[in-house]
């Protein structure tokens, strides 16, 4: 698999992206202001979008994408999988007639270009050789993270969340788990904050991190902008001995 960095930042601004990751052509992990890099036939290509909740930056680029590949002949729909909850906001915000068109009944309801299917915690999704596995995270609205394998070995995203009792057991489970994108969105001086909101700062993630059986590459994302540097320096010095680099737009993984 190839994991190609859209978006990865907690903001927008000098040139920072929030979250979108494009995994081979046709699959995105999250669909925020990333995705507007892409050429016209790249997003042509994408027809799976995985979203991990309902927050704006993690779905500003959805309306827009599915405009941009709708065609009266189009042959496979767009297909986004989430949380009932997040498919829920996301028509009654987003594609509702009066934000953006509900691209659900178009160009009809029997064959329209979106169609939304739900899922659970320890659902399975199966995409030629890939497995997407959603997984039960903690944030602050119902949010999944995503482990993806193939023969090749695995990599997982943890979405936005703070410290939880489901996200290692999941990760633990996986065999060959090669790369964890994990968020990290604010520096230990705003623990306070971080643990309110539902994300993870440095002290809490590596806490959590101590639970992972598996030793894989481990990129943190979802940083505010303006934070990037120190956050990236309060992680590794609380774990040391991990395999820890910062995500940045651009970046391309292999699996």
């Amino acid at each position: 698999m190839r994991i190609r960095i859209l978006g990865c930042s907690g903001g927008i601004g000098a040139g920072s992206r929030t979250s979108a990751l494009l995994v081979d052509d046709d699959v995105l992990i999250d669909a925020g202001t990333g995705i507007g890099d892409l050429s016209l036939d790249d997003l042509d290509a994408i027809r799976h979008v995985f979203l991990t909740h309902a927050h704006l930056d993690h779905i500003a680029g959805l309306p827009m994408l599915v405009d941009s590949i709708f065609h009266e002949d189009f042959a496979v729909p767009l297909t986004v999988y989430a949380r009932k909850e997040t498919l829920e906001a996301v028509q009654a915000h987003l594609f509702n007639d009066v934000i953006w068109p509900d691209f659900r009944k178009i160009p009809n309801p029997e064959n329209p270009i979106l169609r939304f299917e739900t899922l659970a915690p320890g659902d399975r999704i199966h995409l030629g050789n890939r497995h997407f596995n959603a997984v039960d995270v903690t944030h602050s609205v119902p949010s999944l993270g995503f482990t993806v394998q193939n023969s090749k070995g695995a990599f997982a995203i943890s979405g936005d969340t703070r410290t939880n009792q489901t996200l290692w057991p999941a990760l633990n489970a996986v065999e060959d788990l090669r790369l964890l994108v994990i968020e990290v969105s604010f520096p230990d001086e705003l623990e306070a904050l971080a643990t309110e909101a539902g994300h993870y700062c440095p002290k809490t993630m590596t806490r959590d991190l101590r639970k992972l059986r598996h030793n894989p590459d481990i990129w943190i994302t979802g940083m505010k902008p303006g934070s990037e540097d120190l956050i990236l320096d309060q992680v590794i010095q609380a774990a040391p001995d991990k395999k820890i680099q910062m995500l940045s737009r651009g970046t391309v993984l292999t699996v």
